[in-house]
This record gives C-alpha cells, sequence and structure tokens, in this order.
C-alpha cells in the first residue's frame, strides 16, 4: 500500500462521510457482485486500491476485480462475462460499442505512455521528441526490446508507433524483441533485467521505479497520450449482467469527489499525479475522433 498524504487521506475520508450522511434512507442493491474488468496499469499503479474501497463503502456493492490486457476486458464484455469496463485503447473501445456489447462509455481520465530504458541508452534514444524515430533506432541498433504482446492497450499502443518505422513485429521477431505475454508491472520488471527499453504508462512505471534500472528516455510526444474510459456492458445483449452496479461505478468514477481523489493521486509520493481527471471533458477536447 502507497503512503499518501493527510490532504489526500482526508479527502477520502470526507467523501465516505458525506455519502454516509447524505438525505434519505439508503436502499440495498438487488445484486451486491460486481464484476469489474480493467487494466493492470490501474492495479498496478495502486490506484484501485483506493478507489474500489471507496466505492464499496459508498454503494454497498462487492467488487470483484479482473486485472488484465485491455483487449481480454473487452472480450470479457463481448462474452458477457463482466459488468462494467475501466479500459484504454479507444479505437477497440469504440469497435465495442458499435457492436452493441457496450451501452454507456465515460471519459474519466488520461496520463501518458513513455519509453523507458537502461541509463546506457545503447539505441541513443534519450531525448528524442518522436516516439516513432525511437523505436526505429531501437530496431535499427538491435537493442533489446520487451513488448507486452498481450493485446492490451499498451501493446495495442506500442503497435501503433511501430507503423511509424520500417520494423513490423507482426511479421518479424528476432531475437532482440521480446514478448512477455505478462501485464505492465511484470513487463517492466523484466526489461529492467535484461538492460531493455520497454513502453509503458508512466503511472506504472513511477509506482515502480525504486525497484527498476530503468530511466525514462522519451516523453511528450502527442501520440503517447493514454486515456481511460468506464462502459457498463449492455444487458440488452447480456440480460444477466448487473447494470444497476455498472451505471453505479460508472457515476462514481465521473463523481466529482472521485475524480478529486484521482486528482491527487500519487502527488504526496512522487511530486506529480499519476492521473489526471477528465470527466468533465470530452473526447474532442483530448484530440480523440
Amino acid at each position: 500500500m502507497k503512503r499518501f498524504s493527510l490532504l489526500f487521506t482526508l479527502l477520502v475520508g470526507l467523501s465516505m462521510l458525506i455519502s454516509a450522511c447524505s438525505g434519505g434512507e439508503s436502499t440495498a442493491p438487488a445484486n451486491l457482485n460486481l464484476i469489474l474488468a480493467t487494466t493492470t496499469s490501474t492495479q498496478d499503479s495502486g490506484l484501485l486500491d483506493v478507489l474500489v474501497p471507496m466505492f464499496q463503502d459508498q454503494t454497498g456493492y462487492n467488487v470483484q476485480t479482473v486485472a488484465v490486457g485491455t483487449g481480454a476486458a473487452l472480450k470479457m464484455a463481448e462474452e458477457g462475462n463482466a459488468d462494467v469496463l475501466l479500459v484504454h485503447a479507444p479505437a477497440a473501445e469504440k469497435e465495442l460499442m458499435d457492436a452493441g456489447f457496450g451501452k454507456d462509455r465515460m471519459l474519466i481520465m488520461h496520463n501518458d505512455f513513455i519509453i523507458v530504458g537502461p541509463a546506457a541508452d545503447p539505441a541513443s534514444i534519450k531525448g528524442n521528441a518522436v516516439a516513432a524515430d525511437a523505436f526505429g533506432m531501437i530496431a535499427s541498433s538491435e537493442s533489446a526490446f520487451v513488448s507486452r504482446g498481450d493485446d492490451s492497450g499498451t501493446h495495442k499502443k506500442e503497435l501503433s508507433v511501430w507503423k511509424g518505422t520500417d520494423y513490423d513485429p507482426n511479421t518479424d521477431k528476432p531475437a532482440w524483441y521480446i514478448e512477455s505475454g505478462q501485464g505492465m508491472g511484470a513487463t517492466l520488471t523484466i526489461a529492467s533485467e535484461k538492460g531493455a527499453y520497454t513502453l509503458t504508462d508512466r503511472a506504472t512505471y513511477l509506482a515502480n521505479k525504486e525497484n527498476l534500472e530503468l530511466e525514462i528516455l522519451v516523453e511528450g510526444d502527442a501520440v503517447l497520450l493514454n486515456v481511460y474510459h468506464v462502459m457498463t456492458v449492455n444487458p440488452e445483449k447480456w440480460p444477466e449482467t448487473n447494470y444497476d452496479g455498472a451505471i453505479a461505478f460508472a457515476n462514481f468514477m465521473t463523481h466529482e469527489d472521485t475524480q478529486a481523489v484521482i486528482a491527487e493521486f500519487g502527488v504526496a509520493e512522487y511530486g506529480q499525479p499519476l492521473f489526471f481527471p477528465d470527466a468533465e471533458k470530452t473526447d474532442s477536447d483530448l484530440g480523440l475522433e
């Protein structure tokens, strides 16, 4: 469990108190069990360790969190094996919505992806402003690169960056290109042990930085924006889904109290927030179509 500032702790407690003391009698949910399919980055960063207990205390729901890659989370929704999603692959999310498997989709927050690697930087990518150029230099120098290789949102972003280079990991997997098949935390550990580069969300990197021999080498490219949405599974497709719980979670994530907690998360320990709240914005505000 991470250490948090007194302000952060008071903010969480105040949110719970406001909910507990709100007027009117509360009615217990008909179905108390809620399955949340989410990304490993929200789990590995520690954010869900704060938000899920808040939600449970305020609503009475029991949340079963399944932290997987975004691709797997979307598949769970398609197969009716989840009630609500918290994911970060906008293009794939839209496909799920267009196919009718998602009912509601709400913008929650963003951070960014970064390219990290060993201090020695054998591919000399440090300070490069263009992520695709940095990837190209890694490929040209045949420096070790660890990919999640798991159809997660991070993996999807990585593949989109490779499209701007002469290297295609879908058709060629040389020895220097390593697929971990694991979550972000484990992938960072592997990259650190092998002295390799990898693409990661900033939150998971910062949360694990003390145990890694990896430095931020490339950041700031607009293509590295990392946007999270909450999505409810469509009960018309899957009548057994807990839609009441799903929409309650979605409304909780967009509530101003929760957004304030998101804005403060990480500041005390890292000197900067790990996520930026976006509930009052639209996709177009973030440059998404």
